[in-house]
C-alpha cells in the first residue's frame, strides 16, 4: 500500500483533529494521541441499529468524536490511515466498529496498542493494523508498504487465518481436515493456573479427536471447545448473515448450547425515553430484533425476552442464572461476557465473525493470556463493595497503562481468590468479573469459593459443584500476584470518560448529581437493588433528581418485589422498568437530559454512551442511592 490518501491523527487536542478535518495535512507523529479511542466513539449505539455493512456504517465513523467530527467527514476527507494512542478499540465487542473503519475508506490502523476484541475483529475482518510506528514513517516517506507482510508478523494462528482468506474459510477447512491446528498438540506438562487449566482441558487436537492438551502457556494461540454461546439483537443479524454466506444451511454445532437474548432494544419505546432518541433508534432497532427472532425460528435457537418462551433479562445475568458452568469456555457477542467468570468459567466477548465460526465449528480461538492473580483479604466493614474493588483495581497504573503487555497481541486476565471473597455472594462477585474488560483485560475468573457452590445449588440443584471447579496448581506462575486488604480500598468512583479514571470518593469534592441510574448487568442484581433500597428507605430524593431502576432479570425483579425493595423505590418516585438491558447504552430510561450530571451503577461511562452528552460518574449502588438523596456525590455514611 502506498499513501495515496491522508493520515488522520486522533490526538488529545481536539483542535488539531478539527484542523485535519478542515483540510490541513499535519504531521502529528509527536503529538500526544488520544488514549483508549473506544468503539462507542468509532460507531455509536444509535448508528449500530442501522445495520452492519460498510456502506451503511461508513458515514457514521467517529461521528461526534471529541465534539468535532461531523457525519461522513472521515470518508469525504479522503483519509486512508488512522493513528491512535494506547488501548485503541476499548469497549464493546461490536465488529461493526471495524466495518465502520472500512466503510469510511480506512485501509490501515496504527496505534500504540490495541484492545483484544477489537484486534481480533480486525484480523477476522481483514483490516490491516500495526503497533509499529516505523510503518507510518515508511508510508510518509513514500514507501510502498506490503500489508501482507504485516500479517506475516502476527502469531501463527492469526497468520493461518490470513492465509486461508479469513476465519470462516479457515474453520470449514479445519472441519474438513484440510488443515491442521497451528499449535503444538503435545507440549510438555507444566504447572498451570486455573485459567490455563480450562484452556488446556478444552484444547482442540484435530477433527474426530477428543479435546485436551497437556499444557498451554501465555502467548499460545489455540482453538478451544466452546460451551455456551450467545447473541443479542445488535449482533445476531450480522452473525447469521456471515454464517449463511459462508456455510449456507450447514448445521450449528450443539445448538442446545446456544441462545439469543432480546434485551438491548426492549426499552427504547419506554415513556421516559426522549422522542429525539426514539425517532432515531426505534424503527431500525425493531428491524434488527425481527432479524434475530426470524433467525431463531429458522435455526431452532432458544430465545429469551419479554413475552418469549424463555425468561427476560440482561443476557449476562441470564447466562449466570441458567447456562454458565465451572470449567467451561463460554462466549457471547458482547464485551461484558466476563460476567460469567464469577462461576469459575472462562468467559469472554467475541465479535460476529468469531461467533459465526463458533456456531459452525463448536470452537473458539483463544490467545492464552497472561494471568494476574488477585488475592483478597480483610473485612469489608459493611461498606466496601466489589464495585469499589474493581474500580480501584482497573484504575491502577499496572492495568490502566497495560504494564503487563510485552507484545501487541498479548492478552491479560485476572484470577481472583482469597478469603475476602466469602463475604460476598455471586451477585456481588459478578461485578468484579463483569468489569475486567473495562480495564483492558480479556476477562476475570473467580477461584473456587463457597459463594459459587451456594449459588449453583440454589439455582441448579445439587450437582457436586465443588468437584467441577478448577483449582490452580500451587506452583503455577503468574504475571504478577497482587494482595489486597479490603481495609485499604476506599469508596471508589470512576470519573467521566473511562472506567479506568478512578478516584476515591473522598477526593471528589462537590459534584452535583441530577440523574441516578441503578441498572444493567453490573448494577441491577438483587444484591444491588437491596444495597440501594436500604439507603433510600424512609428518605426522599433531592429536588430535581431523577432515579431509574432496572432489575437485571425476571427472577431478580420477583425477589426484589417479594422483599419490598421495589416498593421502596416506588415510594421515592423512581422509574422502575421491566428487567432488560438498555440504560447504559442509551436505549432506555435514564438517558441524560440537557445539563444533567449522572451517577450510574453501570460499567461504562464513555462520552455519549448513555445516549446523550453529559458527564457520567460510575458508582456503587449505595453511593448511587446516597447521591440521589443529597443531589450530589455522597458517601452513604453521611446519610442520617
Amino acid at each position: 500500500m502506498k499513501l495515496e490518501g491522508r493520515v488522520l491523527f486522533l490526538t488529545e487536542d481536539a483542535a488539531l483533529i478539527q484542523r485535519q478535518l478542515a483540510g490541513e495535512s499535519l504531521d502529528l507523529r509527536d503529538a500526544p494521541k488520544q488514549f483508549a479511542v473506544n468503539t462507542d466513539a468509532m460507531i455509536s449505539g444509535q448508528a449500530c441499529t442501522l445495520g452492519y455493512t460498510g456502506e451503511i456504517l461508513g458515514p457514521h465513523f467517529l461521528n461526534n468524536f471529541k465534539d468535532v467530527v461531523a457525519e461522513d467527514s472521515i470518508r469525504r476527507g479522503g483519509f486512508q490511515v488512522v493513528v491512535g494512542g494506547a488501548a485503541y478499540g476499548s469497549g464493546s465487542s461490536r465488529e461493526v466498529a471495524v466495518v465502520a473503519h472500512q466503510g469510511a475508506g480506512i485501509q490501515l490502523v496504527i496505534a500504540e496498542s490495541f484492545q483484544r476484541i477489537f484486534q481480533e475483529n480486525m484480523v477476522y475482518s481483514g483490516l490491516p493494523f500495526s503497533a509499529d510506528p516505523e510503518v507510518l514513517d515508511r508510508l510518509l516517506a513514500g514507501e510502498d508498504v506490503d500489508l501482507d507482510a504485516l500479517a506475516k508478523e502476527l502469531p501463527p494462528f492469526f497468520r493461518s487465518v490470513a492465509e486461508s482468506g479469513g476465519l470462516l474459510p479457515y474453520g470449514q477447512a479445519l472441519l474438513d481436515g484440510e488443515i491442521l491446528p497451528s499449535y503444538d498438540l503435545d507440549p510438555p506438562p507444566r504447572a498451570m493456573n486455573a485459567v490455563e487449566k480450562v484452556i488446556a482441558a478444552r484444547g482442540f487436537r484435530g477433527a474426530g479427536q477428543s479435546f485436551g492438551l497437556p499444557s498451554v502457556q501465555p502467548g499460545d494461540q489455540v482453538l478451544c471447545e466452546a460451551g455456551f454461546r450467545g447473541m443479542h439483537e445488535y449482533t445476531t443479524g450480522m452473525v447469521v448473515d456471515l454464517y449463511k454466506k459462508e456455510f449456507g444451511n450447514m448445521p450449528i454445532q450443539r445448538p442446545e448450547l446456544v441462545a439469543c437474548f432480546e434485551d438491548h432494544f426492549v426499552l427504547i419505546d419506554h415513556e421516559t425515553v426522549p422522542e429525539s432518541v426514539k425517532s432515531k433508534r426505534l424503527a431500525p432497532a425493531r428491524r434488527l430484533a425481527e432479524e434475530m427472532v426470524e433467525a431463531c425460528e429458522a435455526m431452532g435457537l432458544r430465545l429469551h425476552g419479554p413475552d418469549r418462551s424463555l425468561p427476560a433479562g440482561v443476557c449476562h445475568r441470564l447466562v449466570v442464572e441458567d447456562y454458565a458452568e465451572p470449567g467451561t469456555v463460554l462466549c457471547l457477542t458482547d464485551s461484558h461476557s466476563p460476567t460469567a467468570g464469577v462461576l469459575n468459567t472462562f468467559a469472554f466477548g467475541v465479535g460476529s465473525t468469531a461467533m459465526a465460526f463458533a456456531l459452525r465449528t463448536g470452537m473458539i480461538p483463544v490467545t492464552v493470556p497472561k494471568v494476574v492473580r488477585v488475592l483478597v483479604s480483610g473485612p469489608t466493614g459493611g461498606l466496601v463493595s466489589p464495585k469499589d474493588l474493581i474500580l480501584h483495581l482497573i484504575g491502577d497504573p499496572y492495568f490502566k497503562e497495560e504494564q503487563w503487555r510485552e507484545s501487541a497481541t498479548d492478552t491479560c486476565v485476572i484470577q481472583v481468590g482469597g478469603p475476602g471473597l466469602d463475604q460476598w455472594n455471586v451477585d456481588e462477585l459478578s461485578v468484579i468479573t463483569n468489569m475486567t474488560v473495562e480495564g483492558g483485560l480479556m476477562t476475570g475468573m473467580i477461584e473456587p469459593c463457597q459463594p459459587i457452590v451456594d449459588f449453583l445449588e440454589q439455582r441448579r440443584g445439587s450437582g457436586d459443584w465443588a468437584a467441577k471447579m478448577i483449582y490452580p496448581d500451587d506452583d503455577a506462575t503468574y504475571a504478577r500476584v497482587i494482595e489486597i486488604d479490603l481495609k485499604d480500598v476506599p469508596l471508589t468512583v470512576a470519573s467521566p470518560g473511562d472506567s479506568r479514571y478512578r478516584k476515591p470518593l473522598s477526593d471528589c469534592g462537590q459534584v452535583d448529581i441530577h440523574n441516578v441510574v441503578i441498572a444493567s448487568c453490573t448494577g441491577g442484581s438483587y444484591a444491588d437493588l437491596k444495597a440501594a433500597a436500604e439507603v433510600l428507605e424512609g428518605r426522599h430524593l433531592a429536588p430535581g433528581v431523577r432515579l431509574t431502576v432496572t432489575p437485571s432479570s425476571e427472577s431478580v425483579a420477583e425477589a426484589a418485589e417479594r422483599d419490598g425493595y421495589l416498593d421502596i423505590f416506588r415510594s421515592v418516585g423512581a422509574v422502575i422498568s421491566e428487567p432488560v438491558c438498555g440504560s447504559c447504552i442509551g436505549n432506555g430510561p435514564g438517558i441524560p437530559l440537557d445539563g444533567e450530571v449522572t451517577a450510574s451503577t453501570t460499567n461504562r461511562n464513555f462520552d455519549r454512551r448513555m445516549g446523550a452528552p453529559g458527564p457520567v460518574w460510575l458508582v456503587s449502588p449505595a453511593v448511587a442511592a446516597a447521591s440521589a438523596i443529597r443531589g450530589s456525590l455522597t458517601d452513604p455514611r453521611e446519610i442520617h
